[in-house]
C-alpha cells in the first residue's frame, strides 16, 4: 500500500474540495466533520472507514450529500491505496452527479490499476472532453494501450515474490547494501506485537527498518528488525546509502495529532555496527516542506529526493542537492523530462547519468511504475521498464547489484489487501555459442587444430581445441562470421554463419571434418551410371563440397583418381576409370576451379582399397591393414564379396602440391 514515508504518503496534503450548495446543517454533522478532519491531517484509512458509516446511513433522496462522502470516501481510499473500494466510491460519486470533473481521470486511474484498461480509456475520454489539454488523461490512454501490448511481450527479466522475505504486512523500497550486495534493507509495517498501535494513515503499524543477510552459499537468511536507535515508535523507511557505507539517508515521518503529516529526510551514521539515532537533514531550513525518498549518487555528490514544494511541475517531482560536508546546495528540480503533473517518487541513482524512478506520471500500466532515465547531452530519455517489472499495479523502489542486471523492487501487485512485498528481478545473460569438434575423416579428434573466427563485430580470434577435438567460442547477435578450422597436415576448412537477432540464448553446433595432406581421401556419395562415366545427379552434393574444400584451400593442386573393382579387364577398368576421373575434373573446372589445379587419374583396379580402422569397425568381417585384392575377395562370402567390391570402386583425391600460385 501507499505508505506513509514511502510513496504519496510523504504526507502530501490533500485539499479539500470545498461543497457547493449544501446547507451547513446537512453535512456538518459530527461524524461527518470526523471524517473531515481524518482526512484533512492525511489519516486516511480512518477518514475513509468513518466516510463509508456517514454514507451507508445518509438518506439515498439527499443525493448532493452522498455525493460528496462518496467522492471523498473514494479520495481517502485511493490515499490509502484500497483501489476495489476507491473505483466503487468513484462510481457512486458519478451516479450522484457530485460537481467536480475529477471524478472520471480518478476513476480512470483506479480502473487502470485494475488491468480493467478497457474501461480506464472510457473514463480517460470522459475526462478529456471537459479537459482536451490534460496530459496525466492522454499519457493514461497511451499507457492502458501500451499495457496490453507489453503483457503480450514482455520483456526478458525474470520476476519472482520473495516470499522468505515478505510478511502478511508491507514490505517496501529495498535497498542493497555491502561490497558483495549481499546484505538488504527495507521498511516494514511487520510487527511481533499484536497490540501495535494502527496507523490511522495506512492500517497497518509505524514503518520500521529491517535487514536481512545472505549466508555462505548465497542465500538469503530471515529478515531481522534493526535494534539501533535509528529505528523508533514513529515512520522509518526508504533508505540510501553511501559508498563507504557508513551514513544513511532515510524518509522519517513523526506523528502529530493536530495537524498535518510531514515527512523529512533524516541521517544516520554506522559506528561500530551500530546506527545512530537519525537526526534531521539541513536540505531546507524550515520544517514545514516535505522531504523524502532520498537516493545518494554512487560518487557521494550529490542526494536526490521527492518534494511537493510550490513551483514544480505537479504532484510530487524528483529534486537534488549537492552534497557539501554535512551541508546542502540548493534544492535543483530535475525538470520536465522527468517530472510530470503527477507523481514521481522512489529515485534511484545507479551512475552519472542513470538514474530509476516510480512514477503514475508518465504513460505506464497502472499505478506506479519504474522508468529508468539515461542522460544524453544533457537531457534525460526516459523508458518505462515494462512488463514484468512493471505491472498494473504499484511498482517501485528498485535496487541493482552494482553492475548485475538483478536486485530488487517492491510492489502490491496481487495482493488483495494492497500491502506491497519484495519481488526480485534478474536479466538472463544472453550467450551465443558456436561449438563443436574438429577431427580427420575417421571422425577421431584433431588435439593440435586450431579455430580462426572473425565476425562483421570485429571479432578476430583464433581458439585451440581441447584434447577431445572440441571447441567452444562465444558469439554475438546478428552477426556474420567466417570460420576456419585447421591444424598441421590437413587441409582447412570453412564456415560461415549469421548468428539469429533475436534476444534469446542460442548453442550453434559445428563439426569440422579435415582431410589429411598426404593420405588420399575417398570422395564419397560419388555415383556413375552402370558402365559408363556419366555422374549421376546424386553426385552433385559430393562434388559441390569438393569445390568449397578446393576453394578454402587456394594453393592446393590434387589428382582425382577413379577405381574400380575386380570385374572385367585391367584394360576396360582402366580406360572406365580414366573416364569417370576426367568427369569429375570436369565438374569441377565447369564449378570454377582452375584446370591447372586438377589432374585425372584412371587406376582401374590395380590400387585396392587398404582398410583403415574405421571400416574395420563398421564391418566386422574386415581387419585393419588388409588390402582387398582379387584373392582377398574371393576368399569371402557371396555377401563379402559384394561390399568389398563396393569398397573397391571409389574416387579419391590426393594433394600434389600446396604452393599453387604462391610463387
Amino acid at each position: 500500500m501507499f505508505l506513509y514515508p514511502v510513496k504519496i504518503k510523504i504526507k502530501w496534503i490533500v485539499s479539500l474540495i470545498a461543497l457547493l450548495c449544501l446547507p451547513a446543517s446537512s453535512c456538518r454533522t459530527a461524524k461527518l466533520s470526523d471524517a473531515e478532519e481524518k482526512q484533512q491531517i492525511g489519516e486516511y484509512y480512518d477518514a475513509a472507514t468513518i466516510y463509508r458509516k456517514v454514507y451507508a446511513k445518509t438518506n439515498a433522496k439527499e443525493r448532493s450529500l452522498r455525493g460528496y462522502i462518496a467522492f471523498q470516501m473514494a479520495e481517502c481510499n485511493r490515499l490509502a491505496n484500497n483501489t476495489p473500494r476507491a473505483v466503487s466510491a468513484y462510481i457512486s460519486a458519478l451516479r450522484y452527479q457530485y460537481p467536480d470533473t475529477t471524478i472520471n481521470l480518478r476513476l480512470a486511474l483506479m480502473q487502470q490499476k485494475q488491468a480493467a484498461y478497457a474501461e480506464a480509456i472510457k473514463y480517460y475520454n470522459a475526462y478529456l472532453q471537459s479537459n482536451p489539454s490534460s496530459i496525466q488523461a492522454q499519457n493514461g490512454i497511451t499507457g492502458s494501450e501500451l499495457a496490453q501490448q507489453w503483457r503480450k511481450n514482455p520483456t526478458r527479466y525474470k520476476v519472482a515474490k520473495m516470499d522468505k522475505l515478505n510478511s502478511r504486512r508491507s514490505e517496501f523500497a529495498p535497498m542493497l547494501y555491502g561490497t558483495n550486495y549481499d546484505q538488504l534493507y527495507f521498511a516494514s509495517s511487520r510487527t511481533r506485537d499484536k497490540d501495535t498501535k494502527v496507523s490511522a494513515i495506512t492500517g497497518q503499524a509505524n514503518n520500521n527498518l529491517f535487514l536481512v543477510k545472505q549466508d555462505e552459499n548465497g542465500a538469503w537468511l530471515a529478515p531481522e528488525e534493526i535494534e539501533d536507535e535509528v529505528n523508533t515508535e514513529f515512520d522509518e523507511g526508504t533508505p540510501s546509502f553511501t559508498a563507504d557505507g557508513n551514513t544513511m539517508y532515510y524518509t522519517y515521518c513523526s506523528e502529530d495529532p493536530e495537524g498535518p503529516r510531514t515527512s523529512e529526510i533524516y541521517v544516520s551514521t554506522r559506528s561500530n555496527a551500530k546506527w545512530s539515532k537519525g537526526t534531521r537533514t539541513t536540505i531546507v531550513k524550515d520544517s514545514v516542506t516535505a522531504l523524502g525518498h532520498p537516493a545518494v549518487s554512487p560518487d557521494g555528490k550529490y542526494i536526490y529526493f521527492v518534494s511537493d514544494i510550490t513551483g514544480g511541475y505537479g504532484g510530487k517531482d524528483i529534486f537534488r542537492a549537492r552534497r557539501i560536508g554535512n551541508d546542502f546546495g540548493p534544492m535543483e528540480n530535475l525538470g520536465p523530462q522527468i517530472n510530470t503533473p503527477g507523481d514521481e517518487l522512489f529515485p534511484y541513482v545507479r551512475d552519472s547519468v542513470t538514474l530509476y524512478f516510480a512514477s503514475n506520471g508518465h504513460p505506464g500500466m497502472g499505478g506506479l511504475d519504474i522508468f529508468k532515465a539515461s542522460l544524453d547531452s544533457s537531457a534525460w530519455q526516459v523508458e518505462n521498464m515494462k512488463y514484468p517489472i512493471n505491472s498494473s499495479a504499484d511498482d517501485f523502489g528498485i535496487t541493482f547489484a552494482g553492475n548485475r542486471e538483478k536486485g530488487f523492487f517492491s510492489s502490491n501487485r496481487n495482493d488483495l489487501r494492497g500491502s506491497d512485498h519484495l519481488y526480485s528481478f534478474e536479466l538472463p545473460l544472453i550467450t551465443v555459442v558456436i561449438e563443436g569438434v574438429v577431427a580427420d575423416l575417421d571422425e577421431y579428434p584433431i588435439e593440435e587444430a586450431t579455430i580462426r573466427i572473425v565476425g562483421r563485430d570485429g571479432l578476430n580470434e583464433k581458439a585451440s581445441v581441447r584434447r577431445d577435438g572440441s571447441y567452444r567460442v562465444e558469439l554475438a547477435r546478428d552477426v556474420n562470421y567466417v570460420m576456419m578450422a585447421s591444424a598441421r597436415g590437413f587441409l582447412n576448412q570453412n564456415f560461415e554463419l549469421q548468428t539469429h537477432p533475436e534476444e534469446k540464448s542460442e548453442t550453434y553446433t559445428v563439426d569440422f571434418f579435415l582431410s589429411p595432406v598426404y593420405t588420399p581421401v575417398v570422395v564419397e556419395n560419388i555415383f556413375y551410371a552402370y558402365d559408363s562415366a556419366v555422374l549421376r545427379p546424386e553426385s552433385k552434393e559430393a562434388l559441390d563440397e569438393l569445390i568449397r574444400m578446393l576453394n578454402d584451400n587456394p594453393n592446393v593442386t590434387i589428382e582425382l583418381g577413379a577405381h574400380t573393382d575386380r570385374m572385367g579387364t585391367e584394360t576396360y577398368n582402366e580406360a572406365l576409370a580414366q573416364r569417370r576421373a576426367q568427369s569429375v575434373v570436369d565438374y569441377l573446372i565447369a564449378g570454377g576451379i582452375p584446370a591447372a589445379r586438377l589432374e585425372a587419374k584412371g587406376y582401374g583396379e590395380s590400387v585396392p582399397k587398404t582398410i583403415n580402422k574405421k571400416m574395420a569397425a563398421q564391418w566386422q568381417f574386415l581387419t585393419e591393414g588388409d588390402v582387398l585384392t582379387e584373392e582377398y575377395v574371393l576368399a569371402l562370402t557371396p555377401e563379402q564379396r559384394e561390399v568389398a567390391d563396393q569398397i573397391n570402386r571409389r574416387t579419391e583425391f590426393k594433394v600434389l602440391r600446396t604452393n599453387y600460385n604462391l610463387y
